[in-house]
């Protein structure tokens, strides 16, 4: 067996699963899970008839690089969106959703025969980054977030011998599970980091479509644009349409960026047959092609929080986030901050399921950055939300009372 396996730590649902075994829901409420980030608002019906209209590409073999059509209904998204120029020949790479990207990334970028190959993660963060990088071979480093800033990623005091040995950093933005956006500063200090160490950026954008500002949040790619880099230079970026256009299930997404690494990585996915079938690739180009659907899906998303923060943030710290679909709420003023006795209570008491805050991060720098926290996601219709919302402000106002707190 790879000896790399015995590295990887088990997957958060699995460590809540293991959490509530034992744990008897109140049978009075009917359940209501805000564990796991799979949207379920309607898939819109275009994506479906596209699907069933195309069946016809089942019968045959799909290239790796995908349809002409699908790449060139991207690169028309990418202009519309961030008013960026990307070649769809060279730059962009349709891809199985942005989890079997982001870990084919790594093993592609990673070079595990130089000494000490380090790739840096954001923490808290998605555990993807993590275990793509221990089984290319590297090291991981987690970058502590600000509690003051969002939970925005500070890299200020990465020390330079880590710098020099990185050779991969995944970026969040917006994050998982606070909702940070990245600025354009921010972008530009890590571009001069990279121009002066080497090391590849994989920025992850899967939430860049539900936002609650005014302007939609920066992406990588613009970022760079907008700084003059329009080679894209050890830039990947990618998405998918699961939360976009709520198809968690037709795996669909893409990365766009620097050809120098599009190239290696097309090769990498050929030989690992990532192909994406003929049939989700004519869906994909329907979801690329509308934006109806997808503002529509936004306003959904900005009503229910709308509703659901209030309730919350009378009893516990919780704000609207800059993004996502995520509520990232401090827990400490109950149970001690123990955010898993916290989730194990909340579900035994109102058969409401959150995801502690702790099972997102990982204890380094002397401190657990999601400790005392939980992940809340409000994928569910408003209605449901709401009522969990309820709950759990009844939870924390009983356990405020109660001499156990």
């Amino acid at each position: 067996m790879n000896p790399l396996l015995s590295k990887l730590q088990p997957y958060p649902f699995e460590r809540l699963r293991m959490l509530h075994e034992g744990v008897t829901p109140n049978p009075a409420f009917k359940p209501i899970s805000l564990g796991i980030g799979e949207p379920r608002h309607a898939t819109p019906q275009l994506i479906k008839d596209a699907l069933t209209s195309s069946l016809q590409g089942l019968a045959s073999y799909p290239s790796t690089l995908g349809e002409p059509h699908l790449r060139q209904t991207i690169q028309g998204w990418l202009k519309r969106r961030y008013d960026v120029d990307v070649n769809p020949a060279t730059q962009i790479l349709p891809v199985n959703g942005s989890r079997e990207a982001l870990f084919a990334l790594a093993q592609t970028v990673v070079d595990p025969t130089r000494p000490s190959p380090t790739v840096i993660c954001p923490n808290p963060f998605y555990q993807i980054y993590e275990g793509a990088a221990l089984l290319a071979g590297a090291d991981v480093y987690f970058v502590p977030s600000d509690p003051a800033r969002n939970f925005a990623i500070d890299y200020s005091g990465v020390p330079e011998a880590v710098w020099a040995k990185t050779q991969l950093l995944f970026v969040c933005s917006p994050g998982n599970p606070a909702g940070a956006v990245m600025t354009l500063s921010e972008w530009q200090w890590l571009f001069d980091l990279s121009d002066r160490y080497g090391f590849v950026i994989a920025s992850d954008e899967c939430y860049s479509e539900i936002y609650f500002r005014d302007e939609a949040p920066l992406g990588g790619l613009q970022a760079a644009a907008q700084l003059g880099r329009h080679d894209f230079k050890n830039l990947i970026t990618m998405t998918s349409l699961s939360k976009r256009s709520n198809v968690p299930g037709l795996r669909s997404g893409f990365v766009a960026g620097d050809a120098a690494l599009i190239k290696p990585f097309l090769l990498y996915r050929t030989y690992h047959g990532s192909a994406m079938s003929p049939v989700v690739q004519a869906a994909s180009a329907a979801a690329w092609a509308d934006e109806a659907h997808v503002v529509e899906n936004r306003a959904k998303y900005r009503a229910k929080f709308a509703q659901v923060t209030p309730i919350l943030s009378a009893v516990m710290d919780v704000a609207l986030p800059d993004a996502g679909f995520y509520l990232w709420a401090d827990v400490t003023a109950a149970f001690k901050g123990d955010d898993a006795a916290f989730s194990r209570e909340l579900l035994a008491a109102y058969n409401v399921v959150a995801l502690p805050g702790s099972y997102l991060a990982r204890g380094a720098h002397g401190h657990n950055p999601g400790a005392g926290r939980i992940r809340m996601a409000l994928v569910a219709e408003t209605a449901e939300c709401v009522e969990a919302a309820q709950r759990i402000a009844q939870f924390i106002q009983s356990t405020n009372q109660s001499p156990q707190s």
